[in-house]
């Protein structure tokens, strides 16, 4: 979003148009009829719509994780008495979209508390604008959901932070830019600018000094629609955490571009373990297939900027929840969790 109103693509040549979208299902749909060129992802979204896993098949990519952590559960203060999940049982919550890291995090959040996500509560799928009405009404009794509308529910005095996403996993992916790549093959040069322009726009929205000028850009009713305030603790990560007290999380919400492929294995792993995907994966084939992490890394240098090479390779572990996920074993990891869709 932010590199339309900064001038990033016009900086390239580009005459890019942003189109709020009410939704991610018509996301899905408007990338998969080629009536946009080419989105704001959920990074599990163009993995799914790959496989043909809830839409036809079409071949998607990602070309730059979007944002690292930025999400959090947030609970109705009627739950302040209930920070224990296991305590949780009966209670709706809502997620943006299946195929998200929303809906990921939040299953194996629970399933490590003991409760199934399929049948000791209930998960709604909700356009994040319209959860903390929800919330409001009492139509939910929490959601894991994107920032800004964690902090909004607080600002708004109806609910409170119960954790931040980057405690589950700090560093995890959550939207992604992306494309098809049938119009990265007929594009190859415009596809070429938008992902430098959008690889400029991560490099400055990680630098702390900029934070403030970013939530003032993206607040209007074009962008966001969301109050300047909000936008400012969440990317500042200085914030009231509706408990009484003022957090500073720096990392609350991070700007990480390379989409390790690791990332989409474990992605995988999640879809399988819940029953969206049936039978044997060849996780590395899908995962070199959509997530372009040899040409994200090109273009990044071409715009001299520090390229990661970490141990591992395309492959690095991560750590979710204290345990590690090595993308070598992933067959085992999916099958290894006692609370899971047969």
């Amino acid at each position: 979003i932010m590199a339309h109103p900064l001038g990033f693509y016009s900086k390239q040549g580009l005459n890019v148009e942003v189109t709020k979208t009410a939704g991610w299902a018509l996301i899905r749909d408007k990338m998969i009829n080629k009536e946009y060129d080419a989105t704001h992802f959920l990074s599990p979204m163009p993995l799914a719509i790959s496989m043909g896993i809830g839409s036809n098949p079409v071949p998607m990519n990602v070309a730059t994780i979007q944002n690292t952590n930025g999400q959090a559960i947030t609970l109705a203060n009627k739950h302040k008495d209930k920070r224990d999940p296991k305590l949780w049982k009966g209670f709706k919550f809502a997620v943006p979209f299946e195929f998200s890291m929303h809906n990921f995090l939040l299953r194996y959040y629970v399933a490590e508390h003991g409760l199934n996500p399929d049948t000791d509560i209930q998960i709604r799928v909700v356009p994040p604008p319209e959860m903390v009405a929800n919330l409001r009404a009492g139509n939910i009794d929490g959601y894991l959901g994107p920032d800004p509308f964690n902090q909004r529910a607080v600002y708004e005095e109806i609910g409170f932070l119960h954790l931040l996403t980057r405690d589950l996993w700090n560093g995890h992916p959550c939207c992604a830019f992306g494309t098809s790549t049938a119009f990265i093959q007929q594009n190859p040069n415009t596809f070429a600018a938008l992902y430098r322009s959008v690889l400029t726009a991560a490099a400055m929205a990680r630098q702390p000094e900029n934070r403030e000028l970013i939530a003032k850009v993206i607040a209007p009713a074009q962008y966001l629609n969301q109050p300047e305030t909000v936008l400012t603790q969440v990317l500042t990560g200085r914030f009231a955490d509706g408990l009484g007290k003022i957090q500073t999380v720096p990392d609350r919400a991070d700007f990480d571009p390379i989409p390790w492929q690791s990332m989409a294995v474990w992605m995988l792993t999640q879809m399988q373990r819940w029953g969206y995907i049936k039978g044997d994966v060849n996780y590395q084939q899908i995962a070199e297939k959509v997530f372009l992490l040899t040409d994200a890394k090109k273009q990044m240098k071409a715009l001299d900027q520090k390229v990661p090479e970490g141990p591992g390779g395309a492959y690095p572990k991560f750590k979710i929840m204290g345990r590690e996920f090595d993308a070598a074993k992933a067959a085992d990891y999916a099958k290894s969790f006692p609370i899971r869709k047969l």
